[in-house]
C-alpha cells in the first residue's frame, strides 16, 4: 500500500524501536480492501510501560523529542496523542472501542506500507470496531467490508 513518506518514515521508526502498535481506522481500512480518503493513520499501540519507553524513543528518533512526552502519557486508558496536521496525522491511541489490544495483536495480520512491514488490525476486528463506535462513517466503512 502506498502512503506518504511521513507516515511510512514513521512506522519504520515504530518497527525500529520494538514498539508494540496496530495500524486501524482508515488506512486499515485500505488494507482491507477498500481505499478511502483518511485524515491521517491511526495506530493502537500497546499499554506498559516498556511499550511507553520505546514509543517516546520512536516518536523522537522521528523528530518530535521537543513535545516532552511521558510514560504515564501512554498508561492511560483512553490517551490519544496526536502528532502533525491532516492528512498526515499520525493518532496514538491507547483504546480503541470494542476490541482489547491484546486480542487484536493476537489476530493482527502483517501487510506492507510501501516496502516497511506493518501490523494490521484483522479484517473482522476493525469491523467490530467500526460498528461499537456508532459514527456514520464508521458504519460505512464497516458495511464496505
Amino acid at each position: 500500500m502506498k502512503v506518504p513518506s511521513d507516515l511510512r518514515a514513521f512506522v519504520a521508526s515504530l518497527n525500529a524501536a520494538d514498539v508494540k502498535y496496530l495500524i486501524v481506522g482508515g488506512y486499515a481500512v485500505a488494507f482491507h480492501g477498500r481505499p478511502r480518503f483518511t485524515g491521517g493513520m491511526d495506530i493502537f499501540v500497546a499499554r506498559s510501560p516498556d511499550n511507553a519507553e520505546k514509543l517516546i524513543a520512536a516518536i523522537a528518533h522521528f523528530g518530535f523529542e521537543g513535545l516532552n512526552l511521558t510514560t504515564s502519557d501512554f498508561l492511560e486508558p483512553d490517551a490519544i496523542v496526536q502528532l502533525g496536521y491532516p492528512p498526515n496525522r499520525i493518532d496514538l491511541l491507547t483504546n480503541i472501542d470494542a476490541v482489547s489490544f491484546d486480542e487484536a495483536y493476537g489476530q493482527r495480520v502483517l501487510g506492507k506500507l510501501d516496502d516497511i512491514d506493518a501490523p494490521f488490525i484483522s479484517r473482522h476486528l476493525l469491523k467490530r470496531n467500526k460498528l461499537a463506535t456508532g459514527r456514520p462513517k464508521d458504519i460505512a466503512d464497516a458495511d464496505s467490508l
